[in-house]
């Protein structure tokens, strides 16, 4: 799932002249408070394209601040069109003076970042898939051929976007699933025996069968066979 990600993020990046790029996993926790800005939505994994500590810590910081309920107006206005295939250059989600603004300096100057494209893609009524494309400070900023050409190239991988997902244990299981818990994941889909997988991570057989009851319980099934159903979009047995 990880390689299929980022041969995607590598190819759009390519064709629109995109120095990075990041995919976000998103839920909707419970019924929306009416003091919630973002109604639920929450980010629940972030996978940068080409990661440094910089952006990886303002991402965390961003992340926190959502948590706290301190919304960003762009944020805010993607947000509010959960549940539509939408993609917008950044200066479309800004209103006027937000390119002054702290936020702006902060979390796209201060990670290298002049603009960005943003892409929503609905999954279900509470998941969505959100893909960021940047542009580096000593770039032009994008124009609307760029964002069509993300436009064009997002739309109609449904099928990926629910496997990226369920990778990494969002929308279906009850909780994310934790690195280790991918790589035997990985190992399952693979066919591999639990002896084999054990060996591939580096733990005791022991330790790799806890963690495939671990990875069984969070899916909300009983064997390989049912969570092999959920990747085949079929319902487990």
């Amino acid at each position: 799932m990880e390689e299929a990600r980022t041969h995607l993020l590598t190819g759009i990046c390519g064709l629109i002249g995109a120095q990075n790029a990041v995919w976000i996993g998103a839920v909707r926790l419970g019924d929306p408070q009416p003091e919630d800005p973002v109604k639920g939505w929450r980010p629940r994994a972030i996978r940068q394209l080409r990661p440094t500590e910089a952006i990886k810590e303002k991402a965390k910081e961003q992340a926190d601040m959502l948590e706290a309920g301190e919304v960003d107006v762009t944020t805010f206005r993607n947000v509010a069109l959960a549940g539509q295939y939408r993609v917008n250059r950044l200066v479309e989600l800004a209103p006027e003076g937000w390119f002054e603004s702290d936020y702006y300096r902060v979390f796209y100057l201060g990670a290298g970042y002049r603009d960005a494209i943003w892409a929503g893609i609905p999954l279900n009524e509470d998941a969505e898939t959100y893909f960021g494309f940047y542009r580096n400070i000593d770039h032009p900023p994008f124009d609307m051929a760029d964002r069509d050409i993300v436009a064009y190239a997002l739309r109609s991988l449904r099928w990926f976007y629910r496997l990226q997902m369920l990778g990494e244990g969002l929308s279906v299981a009850s909780a994310p699933l934790t690195p280790t818990e991918r790589r035997i994941l990985q190992g399952l889909l693979q066919g591999l025996t639990e002896k084999q997988i054990a060996a591939a991570v580096g733990q005791s057989p022991h330790t790799t069968h806890d963690h495939v009851k671990r990875i069984f319980r969070k899916y909300g099934v009983s064997s390989r066979n049912a969570l092999m159903a959920l990747w085949l979009g079929r319902t487990p047995p």
